[in-house]
């Protein structure tokens, strides 16, 4: 017997037992041996070993790829019912605001964002073709979103070859219009759908020209046209095909490929220029023999911003106060921009405006005087028949001197206030203490610090006149040629200092003027109104009492529509016999007075000087029947802001309205009329206006009592004589030199003793000290103490 083991016998015909089959479950066929190192599964499939067993069988990969589209498509249609186009984004739409002269000429334009819109058609085929050829070749055959190019760029920045954008034209615009600069997954998701949503609702065209206004080009320009103004100083349609593939080149690093700022980077900027041209031919934009003719077009040198430079500064400040004030447009959407304003502002006018300031009065300032620096001026002119404001000189430049000397309101106005107390005496019908009518003619004490008397006696108010002069009795019409601060401060008491002070609100004042107090004083000019508020005033009494609120907006326009201007109405402020007899007045200012000057325009003329406490403003106010101007010369000094008096400045002892005031007003105003026929005035002038009457035998001394009575005769006064009237046919004396130091004068216990302007009669007189208010405790009389006065 065989040590071997026994084979027992398989035939299933017996009864024995029968062996398991090892090959189920290993996925080989019953009865046949599984492979080696094979296992049989429970269907009979192999099982899965090693690395297959981490490889989804094909079922399992279809089941998922089914999910994911299912999750994908869902997503797509949630996201596209759930974002919607929203609002412009308002930093997108923000642009300039473009300030127009009358006749459409443009003085400025302005806004938080340096940006003009444009519309397609008005920007160069071949620089539409640059940015095509920049940024999106396939703009106009392409869909929306370009999802090999989002995949691509996503594929190239996370394996480290740079960040690189995908996105097309459509999306950027969308980003930049619609959404904003952040780079988040949500922004990104929104940006996919809109841009989707977009190209289904709006043409190509609409958003390339959106895209085209609303790209950074750097230099702080926001859109196509902004960017050809900041690199080339030209609009967009002057832009030649290399320089438009510059710009184009610039979006992709607006700082870094400015050339000029960074020349280090001037070899990547040129190869990006390169490659926006080569793009061109390449799509048949540009003929190679053109493109082989062209050289780099090196942009400008950065310019600071001088949009708001010279004048140009103070008009559009002055205008968006009055845009805001008359409630035409509120501050934060005129700061949106796109708005087109057309002033009211003359160019003819405002450049004759500049010249006559720069040749009487900035080119006489020298900087080896100390009280040059001090130097501000400010004007204003006015047509009388409308209230339009033709020109306006705010100051030396808007970049250098920020305060606008033609609207502020810190300085006071001086005796070119005194034309409005003779107006309200006229206006009102008003009388002396001692019951005479008040007209040119009528006679009053001007004596020195004579005290003002009342209803009820002195009032405890003394002004002193211009170096202490005493005139004695004097008429109206002198007195003004004059300036004579005695009989204006009893005139106004004698027409009730509230009459005198709505009379100038009802003339043109505000009624919120600092310093327009209801007092004796108020005639000496205390009130500090601003150049153009007295322009407006005087204008009422060139147009015959008739008032208009001045303006400076003539049109205001966004988009094609226009916007309504609040109802500038006339209204008969005074009577016109008041108006007119006191421009009759003021005609003898400019033929005998302080005003002679004036007569330099060789126009018919009337006006008034006036000068500041201490010499801080010198004044010129005046008007001819078709032209109302002021004049102001300030003093301020340039680090504090302290006002200053104007001693030794412009090379004279003292600046006063006489001089270059009013020489700047006589040849602005000839040169803004030049061409125009001559007007003479037209007055209808109130009962005894043109009846002169001198005080007689019976009339009383100068005292502090009243004033003198209405004389009976012509015979001569036994007091002092009326002074004769200045000559016409000489010139003024030379002015005094410098004064040893300035007056101490101004307010003095609460009393106002400046303010007139006599001072601008320093062409004939010599200044010297003046006289102060007394306690009203004290007794009735002149002041018994000295003290420096302006008047």
């Amino acid at each position: 017997m065989s040590d071997e083991p026994q084979q027992q016998s398989g035939d299933p015909g017996d009864g024995n037992w029968t062996p398991r089959d090892l090959s189920a479950g290993t996925g080989a066929p019953a009865g046949q041996a599984a492979a080696p190192g094979e296992e049989k599964g429970n269907a009979g499939r192999p099982r899965r070993t090693g690395w297959r067993r981490a490889v989804p069988t094909w079922r399992t990969a279809l089941a998922t790829l089914l999910v994911i589209a299912l999750i994908l498509i869902g997503g797509f249609i949630a996201g596209y019912q759930l974002v919607g186009i929203p609002p412009a984004n308002p930093t997108a739409t923000a642009q300039s605001n473009v300030y127009l002269y009358k006749d459409g000429t443009v003085i400025a334009r302005d806004g938080d964002v340096n940006r003009q819109n444009v519309q397609l058609a008005q920007v160069p085929l071949p620089v539409q073709h640059a940015v095509l050829a920049a940024e999106d070749r396939n703009f106009y055959s392409e869909r929306a979103v370009d999802i090999k190019a989002m995949f691509r760029a996503g594929w190239n920045t996370l394996t480290g070859k740079g960040r690189q954008g995908g996105s097309t034209i459509t999306q950027q615009f969308v980003k930049n219009y619609y959404l904003g600069q952040e780079q988040t997954v949500i922004r990104k998701i929104k940006e996919f759908f809109i841009a989707i949503k977009l190209n289904r609702e709006v043409s190509k065209d609409h958003i390339f020209e959106g895209y085209l206004n609303t790209s950074y080009f750097g230099r702080n320009a926001y859109g196509i046209q902004a960017a050809a103004q900041a690199y080339y100083g030209k609009d967009i349609g002057d832009i030649t095909t290399a320089e438009g593939a510059y710009l184009a080149s610039l979006l992709n690093a607006p700082s870094a490929y400015d050339v000029v700022v960074h020349p280090e980077n001037k070899p990547a900027a040129v190869a990006r220029w390169h490659y926006v041209l080569d793009g061109m031919v390449k799509e048949n934009w540009l003929s190679a023999a053109d493109r082989a003719t062209m050289q780099f077009p090196v942009p400008d040198k950065v310019k600071r911003s001088t949009g708001l430079s010279g004048q140009r500064g103070y008009i559009v400040q002055a205008v968006k106060d009055y845009l805001t004030t008359h409630q035409i447009i509120d501050e934060k959407t005129l700061a949106t921009g796109g708005y087109r304003i057309t002033t009211t502002l003359e160019k003819k006018k405002q450049n004759a405006l500049v010249e006559a300031v720069d040749d009487n009065v900035m080119s006489q300032t020298s900087d080896e005087r100390t009280a040059d620096r001090n130097v501000r001026v400010g004007g204003a002119s006015i047509d009388p028949a409308n209230g339009r404001v033709v020109a306006m000189y705010g100051g030396i430049d808007y970049t250098k001197q920020y305060v606008n000397n033609a609207t502020r309101r810190d300085y006071q106005v001086g005796s070119t206030f005194k034309p409005f107390v003779f107006t309200s005496a006229v206006a009102n019908g008003s009388r002396t203490q001692d019951g005479r009518r008040i007209t040119p003619n009528t006679v009053y004490d001007g004596t020195n610090r004579r005290m003002v008397q009342g209803p009820n006696g002195p009032t405890g108010y003394a002004p002193a006149n211009e170096d202490d002069v005493s005139y004695g009795p004097i008429t109206v019409r002198m007195a003004t040629d004059k300036s004579v601060n005695a009989v204006y401060a009893q005139m106004a008491e004698d027409v009730g200092p509230d009459i005198v002070e709505q009379t100038a609100i009802d003339l043109g004042i505000p009624k919120d003027t600092p310093d327009l107090t209801a007092s004796p004083s108020i005639a000496l000019g205390t009130a500090t109104a601003s150049v153009l508020d007295m322009t407006g005033a005087y204008a009422t009494l060139a147009n015959h009492g008739r008032h208009t609120a001045y303006t400076l907006v003539g049109k205001v326009s966004k988009d094609g529509e226009e916007l309504t201007l609040p109802d500038r109405s006339t209204e008969q402020a005074v009577s016109r016999e008041a108006a007119d007899t006191t421009t009759s007045i003021l005609q003898s200012v400019v033929e005998n007075g302080s005003g002679i000057a004036a007569q330099g325009a060789g126009r018919p003329a009337a006006g008034k000087t006036g000068t500041a406490e201490e010499d801080k403003a010198a004044w010129f106010a005046g008007y001819t029947p078709d032209l109302a101007t002021v004049i102001a010369v300030m003093g301020q000094d340039p680090d504090t802001g302290v006002q200053k008096p104007l001693y030794g400045a412009l090379g004279l002892s003292r600046v006063n309205g006489g001089g270059a005031p009013a020489q700047t007003w006589a040849q602005y105003t000839g040169a803004a009329l030049q061409g125009t026929s001559v007007q003479d005035f037209d007055l209808t002038l109130e009962s005894g206006a043109e009846e002169p009457y001198l005080p007689t035998d019976e009339a009383t001394e100068p005292s502090d009592t009243g004033t003198p009575s209405a004389p009976s005769s012509a015979t001569p006064p036994s007091g002092p004589p009326i002074p004769p009237p200045f000559p016409t046919d000489s010139e003024p004396e030379t002015p005094p030199g410098p004064p040893t130091g300035p007056p101490d004068g101004g307010f003095t216990d609460g009393g106002f003793t400046d303010g007139g302007d006599n001072g601008d009669f320093d062409d004939f007189f010599p200044r010297g000290m003046g006289g102060a208010r007394p306690d009203p405790a004290s007794t009735p009389g002149p002041a018994p103490l000295p003290a420096p006065v302006r008047q």
